[in-house]
C-alpha cells in the first residue's frame, strides 16, 4: 500500500470514538489506546523503512503523520510507544524513531513536563548512539533527519529557558533537577553533534565531492546503492545544527568555523530542505553581523530573501510554512540593521529592497541619526530579530532562586547596542569624507573640533571598525566610504564590492545615490 493508498483508504472514515474533546487532557489521556489509523499508520511506515522506500517514507512522514496529528491528536499525545511496539515487532530502532516524533509531536502541541524532556533526551541519547555505534541499514527522508537535528537543538534552547526559570519551581522540580544533572547538558549536546560530524566523514566527503571523487551533493546525500544516508546526512545537519549552538551561546567566530566546509555560495544538501536552507543562512548572517562584516550578511540575507519571495507559494501547505514566514520577517530586520550600519545599498535585489523599505524605510531613515531614538530602533529590531540566547550553565541551588532566563539576551543585546554606539561616534567623520576627495588633516581636525593626534585616533578606530576578517581570513572593507593617509594629506577612495555581490539595475542607481 502506497502513502496515496493509505490515505484514500482513511478518507471519509469518521471514527468519533477516536477525536479528543477539548476536554480531553481534563478527562484523561489513555497512552494505551491504539486507534486503527495509527495501527495502520505505524505498520506501513515500519514497512516502507525496512524497504528503504523513501519516497512512501516521506509522504506518510509529512503528510499522513500531520493529517493524523491535525485530526486526533490536537490537543493529546500520540499513544505511547508500548502501545505500538506490538505492531512492528518491537524493532528498537523504529521504536526510537516513533519516540522522536511523539516528543516533537508533544512540544509543538503541548507543554512537555520537566519528567518528558527528560525521557526526550534519554530518547535522542539513545537514537544516536544507535546511529554512532550501532549498524543503521536505513535510507529515512532530508526532511525527516533535518527535523531530528533541528528539534534536537531546540529542546536544548527550551530546556536552558525553562531550567533558568528558578524563581517559582516546585521542590520536587528542583529534586529531579539536581538529579538528572546531566540531561541537556551544553557538553552533552555539543559531543552529540561533533560526534555525528566525525563519525559521519562529512568533511572529508564534501572534500572528495570538490575533486569529482564523490557524488553526495548531486545525490542530495541519499546511497542509491543500497547504502544508508543516515549517519553521513545526520553529520552534515549537525554542522549547521553546531553553528546554531553557538550562536545561541554568542560565540559568533566558532560557529562560523564550524560551517566552513559547506560551500554556501553553491546549491548543497542544505537547500534540498527548506527549513535547513533558512536556518543555515539564518544563523550565518546573523553571526556575521555581529561580527561587523556587514557586506558579507547583507549579500546572503539579500540571496535567501529573494529566494523566499519567489518560493514560499510552493511551501504554503507545507507544516514549516509559519516558520518560513517568521523567519523572513526577522531577517528583513537584521537586513535592515545591516544596511543602516553599512549602506551599500546596491548589493539588494530591487524586488527585496521594495519589501525592505515598505517594512522598514522609515525606521532606516531614524536609525540614521544615531539619537536615542535610533537606539530604541537598533533595540526594537535586534529583539524582535535575534535568537533565543541561553545561559546553558545550570543554577546554583544554594543560592536564592533567580530568573536568569534573560541575562544571555540582555548581555548581547548590550554588546550589539555598544557596537551601534561606536558606529555614532563615527558618523561625523564618515559624513565629512563623502564631501571632499582629498582633505588635509589639518582641516579635518578643524572641522570636527579635535586636535590631529585625536583625529588619527578616530581614523584609525574608522579603519578597525569598518573592516573585518572574512570567512577566508581575508580582511575586508564594510565602508561605504574608505580613505588612506599621504603626507598629511586624506585621499577618500571608493571602496569595491565583488562583482558577484552587486545586485543592481541602472534605473535605480540614481535613487540610490539620491
Amino acid at each position: 500500500m502506497t502513502a496515496k493508498e493509505y490515505e484514500d483508504s482513511r478518507a471519509g472514515y469518521d471514527d468519533h470514538r477516536q477525536l479528543p474533546s477539548p476536554q480531553s487532557q481534563d478527562m484523561g489521556y489513555d497512552p494505551n489506546f491504539v486507534p486503527d489509523s495509527v495501527k495502520s499508520f505505524v505498520v506501513h511506515l515500519y514497512r516502507h523503512i525496512r524497504e528503504k522506500n523513501v519516497y512512501e517514507i516521506h509522504q506518510m512522514y509529512e503528510n499522513s503523520f500531520q493529517t493524523l496529528s491535525e485530526r486526533l491528536f490536537k490537543e493529546t499525545p500520540w499513544p505511547s510507544v508500548d502501545a505500538v511496539s506490538l505492531y512492528v515487532d518491537n524493532d528498537h530502532v523504529f521504536c526510537l524513531l516513533y519516540r522522536e516524533m511523539w516528543f516533537r509531536h508533544l512540544y509543538a502541541r503541548l507543554t512537555p513536563t520537566l519528567r518528558q524532556r527528560i525521557d526526550s533526551w534519554d530518547n535522542y541519547c539513545s537514537l544516536f548512539q544507535v546511529v554512532l555505534h550501532g549498524v543503521v541499514n536505513m535510507q529515512l527522508p532530508n526532511q525527516w533527519l533535518w527535523d531530528m537535528v533541528d528539534e534536537f537543538v531546540y529542546q536544548f534552547q527550551s530546556f536552558c529557558q525553562y531550567r533558568a526559570k528558578m524563581k517559582n519551581k516546585t521542590e520536587h522540580e528542583i529534586a529531579i533537577l539536581k538529579q538528572y544533572d546531566q540531561a541537556w547538558n551544553v557538553y552533552g549536546v555539543l559531543n552529540f553533534l561533533q560526534a555525528l560530524v566525525e563519525k559521519s566523514s562529512i568533511i572529508q566527503i564534501l572534500e572528495r565531492e570538490k575533486e569529482g571523487l564523490e557524488q553526495f551533493t548531486a545525490t542530495d546525500g541519499y546511497s542509491y546503492d543500497g547504502g544508508s544516508n543516515v549517519l553521513k546526512v545526520l553529520g552534515y545537519f549537525s554542522m549547521i545544527a553546531l553553528l546554531r549552538v553557538h550562536c545561541l551561546l554568542g560565540d559568533y567566530e566558532t560557529g562560523l568555523k564550524c560551517l566552513l566546509p559547506i560551500d554556501i555560495s553553491q546549491q548543497g544538501v542544505y537547500t534540498s530542505v527548506i527549513g535547513s536552507h533558512i536556518a543555515t543562512i539564518y544563523h550565518y548572517g546573523f553571526a556575521n553581523l555581529m561580527l561587523r562584516r556587514y557586506v558579507e550578511a547583507i549579500h546572503e540575507f539579500n540571496k535567501i530573501l529573494l529566494y523566499i519571495y519567489k518560493t514560499k507559494q510552493y511551501h504554503q501547505k507545507s507544516p514549516q510554512y509559519e516558520q518560513i514566514l517568521k523567519k523572513n520577517e526577522q531577517m528583513y530586520a537584521l537586513l535592515a540593521i545591516c544596511l543602516s550600519l553599512c549602506p551599500k545599498n546596491e548589493m539588494v535585489d530591487e524586488t527585496v529592497y521594495s519589501q525592505l523599505r515598505e517594512k522598514y524605510g522609515e525606521k532606516m531613515i531614524r536609525m540614521q541619526r544615531y539619537d536615542d531614538e535610533a537606539f530604541a530602533i537598533y533595540d526594537e529590531l535586534f529583539s524582535y530579530a535575534c535568537p533565543k540566547f541561553i545561559t546553558p550553565s545550570a543554577p546554583s541551588f544554594e543560592e536564592p532562586l533567580v530568573n536568569y532566563n534573560q541575562d544571555a539576551y540582555r548581555l548581547q543585546l548590550k554588546l550589539f547596542l555598544y557596537e551601534v554606539k561606536q558606529q555614532q561616534l563615527l558618523s561625523g567623520v564618515r559624513t565629512f569624507l563623502k564631501m571632499y576627495s582629498t582633505i588635509s588633516l589639518a582641516k579635518l581636525a578643524s572641522f570636527m573640533e579635535v586636535d590631529e593626534a585625536t583625529l588619527r585616533a578616530i581614523l584609525l578606530t574608522y579603519k578597525h571598525k569598518t573592516h573585518a576578517v572574512d570567512r577566508d581570513g581575508k580582511t575586508v572593507s564594510n565602508a561605504d566610504v574608505d580613505f588612506y593617509i599621504d603626507d598629511d594629506l586624506i585621499h577618500v577612495v571608493d571602496p569595491k564590492i565583488p562583482n558577484d555581490m552587486v545586485i543592481i539595475s541602472c534605473d535605480r542607481l540614481s535613487s540610490l545615490k539620491g
